[in-house]
């Protein structure tokens, strides 16, 4: 006979007791499994494919329009870089019920701290204005005008926070990650040979022309767009405003796995977009104005769609982004700092968000406003913090005193996430050189 099973939840987490307690009695462990998973669900998928935004949809278009599917392998190898990543986040926000930048003010001291958190305040910033500067542009395209649909866009993100309820803007939220499942349609309906991409996907190969100056600096554009330091943030500070536990540590485990995969297959499906513009023979100057010319192959659907998504990915950036940064800073100035508080109670928490948002839409507003100089700074600021943030994870996932024994790293995660953190770190020098001294290296 299988024991009934009572499913609590609360903003506490998941608990199960055995009846008669308050809850939903559930007698099939199949779907109490299924409920429980959906109850922790969310920050996973969110964090994974709000890194497909604005920068990431023209990185991976670009590559898939100069090289075609002969990069797909690339966003394979990364699949399990991005999750082991975000799993370190998961196991130490859990742990701790703190934010990233709490722990780091915490366990290396105010100087370090503050170095982390300037740095990411600085990225986060300049990274936003390139989100509505995407925003912009595809609105300009659909022939509405960004001085309207900018504003209208800002208050909509500023409204999807100002619930007071994590869980009404993580639904939102989700659902906008889940509309990206529309990039798998327009992938689709630009019929693409399914078996170059299977080749190109599990094939480790270079395309025609070798290994040029342009390939590795694209190259090394994917690892960057794919993996973000705010990406830290953010979880971990998600994870701590939903108070999971360690009871939820397997299926917040499962939700970041699947957010990785579905980010991944995403990512490979903008690339497929571009390769279209390729096999057509369309010289690629960004996705909106490819989306503009492969209305004449394959329709308004798709031209429709990629303008549509441009700004979906857009939204998505700008929401996560600016909630690391308020997270971040409410963590540090020990201000209340929850979505599951009203307005009143933390005033400085929403507050940092609404400025967060309202200047980056400002300034993309500004006639002439230098944004491929804004665009360069971001390249570079976070290719200098990145493999920081990364360094500070590993040394906090290796403090027994923070995790314990049980959910410390172990020798194979350390093997595996320093050679990731050199990997970053070799990687994030050559893309800072090359931004800072573009002639330091030869083209060919």
């Amino acid at each position: 006979m299988i024991q009934e099973k009572v499913l609590s939840i609360s903003t506490a987490g998941v608990e199960t007791t055995l009846p008669p307690v308050r809850g939903r009695v559930v007698r099939s462990k199949w779907l109490y499994r299924v409920l429980t998973f959906l109850v922790v669900f969310g920050p996973g998928l969110i964090v994974m494919e709000a890194d497909n935004d604005a920068g990431a949809v023209s990185t991976y278009v670009q590559a898939g329009a100069q090289y075609g599917t002969k990069l797909l392998w690339i966003l394979l190898l990364l699949l399990p870089v991005t999750y082991f990543i975000q799993e370190m986040v998961v196991r130490l926000g859990i742990a701790t019920g703190k934010g990233h930048a709490a722990m780091i003010y915490q366990r290396f001291g105010k100087w370090w701290g503050l170095f982390s958190l300037v740095d990411l305040q600085l990225v986060n910033f300049l990274t936003l204005v390139t989100e509505f500067a995407a925003i912009a542009l595809a609105l300009s395209h659909m022939n509405i005008a960004p001085k309207v649909g900018v504003p209208i866009a800002a208050v909509g993100l500023v409204c999807m926070v100002l619930t007071g309820s994590y869980r009404r803007w993580e639904r939102i939220t989700v659902f906008l990650c889940l509309l990206d499942v529309s990039w798998l349609l327009i992938a689709f309906n630009l019929r693409p040979a399914f078996g170059q991409i299977i080749h190109d996907t599990i094939v480790v190969g270079v395309p025609e022309g070798g290994l040029t100056t342009g390939l590795v600096f694209l190259v090394i554009a994917i690892v960057g767009t794919t993996i973000a330091p705010w990406q830290l943030f953010f979880q971990q500070s998600c994870i701590a405003d939903k108070r999971l536990r360690f009871a939820d540590l397997k299926w917040s485990r499962l939700d970041t796995f699947l957010g990785a995969v579905f980010t991944i297959i995403v990512a490979g499906c903008m690339m497929l977009a571009g390769n279209a513009s390729k096999l057509h023979g369309i010289p690629f100057s960004d996705p909106a104005q490819m989306a503009n010319d492969l209305r004449l192959f394959s329709g308004k659907f798709v031209r429709g769609g990629i303008l549509l998504l441009m700004i979906n990915a857009a939204l998505l950036g700008t929401t996560a982004i600016s909630l690391s940064s308020a997270w971040a800073y409410g963590e540090v100035k020990g201000w209340p700092h929850s979505l599951n508080m009203p307005v009143s109670k933390a005033k400085g928490f929403y507050a940092t968000y609404v400025v967060c948002v309202a200047l980056a839409a400002a300034i993309v507003l500004i006639p002439g406003a230098p944004l491929q100089l804004i665009i360069i700074g971001v390249q570079v600021l976070a290719g200098i913090m990145l493999p920081s943030a990364i360094i500070f994870l590993q040394l906090l996932l290796n403090d027994k005193a923070v995790l314990g024994e049980k959910f410390v790293n172990q020798r194979w995660n350390n093997w595996v996430n320093w050679t990731i953190v050199v990997t970053l770190f070799f990687l994030s020098l050559i893309l800072a050189a090359q931004v800072v001294a573009p002639n330091l290296f030869p083209h060919s």
